[in-house]
């Protein structure tokens, strides 16, 4: 019986849905950015609160990706267990890394924390946050993967690793290729539309180490939007069900559109520049997974019995 085709474990539909949606995004802003972004302006406590945790939740898909390459690499036997702890443990430390490298500075701030003033130990607890946020999924998730398909363990968890690592690279790179000055620096000159640049209007490599020209595309949005790959995840569960694919993909996309809202109205980026890194993200994660995954399918595909007549 042919299998129906399906993208990150959901019907093509949801890719479609999510382009489409990330086109019309970078549409609208490409001719309304500046005044979107000036009528979304409303900095407060709860969304510098979100802008700093949200991208834990895709950072989250390093340990997870850890946790099923463990599990993989045990099913197939005991002299792969030490590679599968390697591999769990190096996830875990990169998720803790990345976070406390990006937003770590904001954390230790929240905490108190003074360089050469406070207590050191807040340092310490700030990274510790993220230590134990990470050590929580593989903890949680382990018990419920399901390891009678090893061989597609081992895939989702190393497309895990690869698409993070990959989102990162590129959405940096793209950042210096554009150089586009963000809405919070505009609002200190006197006059922002003055520098105003629209997406395509590029300045290669003006921006170096000045986050105030790092606006397009959005980081936060290329390291979010790598969730898209969660029906992946949930479809190596025990339990699971299209239904739970499902659900899973329609909390991935609240939670995308909550985060670009919080870029927007933050001043961090505009429309367009929420767009391009989604699409960038996502994009991205279709690809690598696809890669990761294709083989597996073709295999599965060549075992089944062929039908005979007579």
């Amino acid at each position: 019986m042919k299998q129906k085709k399906c993208i990150l474990a959901m019907p093509p539909a949801c890719f479609w849905s999510v382009i489409g949606a990330c086109l019309l995004g970078i549409l609208i802003g490409s001719f309304f950015d500046f005044d979107i972004s000036r009528s979304l302006v409303n900095k407060t406590d709860l969304g510098m609160y979100f802008a700093t945790f949200s991208p834990a939740g895709a950072y989250c898909l390093l340990p997870a990706g850890g946790a099923c390459l463990m599990a993989g690499l045990r099913k197939k036997g005991e002299s792969y267990r030490p590679l599968g702890w390697l591999l769990l443990v190096f996830s875990w430390f990169m998720a803790v890394h990345l976070s406390d490298d990006y937003f770590g500075e904001k954390v230790r701030t929240m905490l108190g924390y003074t360089a050469g003033e406070s207590s050191k130990w807040l340092a310490v607890a700030a990274w510790m946050i993220w230590a134990v946020i990470y050590a929580l999924v593989p903890l949680i998730l382990y018990r419920f993967l399901d390891d009678t398909d090893p061989d597609r363990l081992i895939a989702v968890g190393a497309a895990f690793l690869v698409v993070t690592f990959a989102s990162d690279a590129v959405m940096q790179w793209l950042k210096q290729v554009g150089s586009r000055p963000r809405y919070k620096y505009l609002l200190t000159l006197d006059d922002p539309r003055s520098e105003f640049r629209n997406w395509w209007q590029m300045v290669p490599y003006l921006a170096g180490n000045t986050d105030g020209y790092l606006s397009w595309p959005s980081g936060h949005m290329s390291i979010v939007g790598t969730l898209f790959a969660l029906p992946l995840l949930t479809d190596c569960l025990k339990r699971r069900s299209a239904a739970k694919n499902r659900i899973t993909f329609v909390l991935v996309c609240v939670f995308v559109l909550l985060c670009g809202y919080n870029r927007i109205h933050m001043t961090n980026h505009f429309l367009s520049d929420v767009g391009f890194g989604t699409l960038n993200a996502y994009l991205l994660t279709v690809g690598v997974c696809t890669l990761f995954l294709r083989p597996l399918s073709r295999e599965k595909q060549s075992d089944e019995p062929v039908e005979t007549v007579g």
